[in-house]
């Protein structure tokens, strides 16, 4: 059963500017191997986390560092969810999370199905 459906987009000339600006946001929205990627990755990562919340039912007290978009050998995006993402996930019964990822055109996107 679907428990919760999120999608966000980011305009990844925008995302660069605002961390050109505030350079800080990294260390606050991404683990250190995601800080790494280039920054159409990283906009598809932060849309990534938006649309989790989303699906979570948007509750205060997220923190972005508990939720990790992971990609495996075939490219296939995954999430690895800790303390209150992970917490928030158990109290709605939450067993899978399916993400889908792109970037092009200037617009990162992410999908997100929460279900039991």
């Amino acid at each position: 059963m679907i428990v919760g459906v999120g999608i966000d987009v980011c305009d990844v000339s925008r995302f660069a500017a605002a961390v050109q600006r505030r350079p800080g946001m990294i260390t606050r929205l991404f683990t250190p191997a995601e800080a790494e990627r280039p920054v159409a990755s990283q906009a598809a990562r932060f849309a990534a986390k938006e649309a989790l919340a989303k699906a979570l039912g948007a509750p205060s007290g997220l923190s972005w560092l508990d939720c990790e978009v992971h990609t495996d050998d075939l490219g296939r995006p995954t999430f690895k969810i800790i303390g209150t993402v992970a917490a928030r996930a158990a109290e709605l019964g939450i067993g899978r999370i399916h993400l889908s990822l792109s970037h092009d055109a200037g617009i990162a996107s992410a999908m997100v199905v929460c279900e039991q």
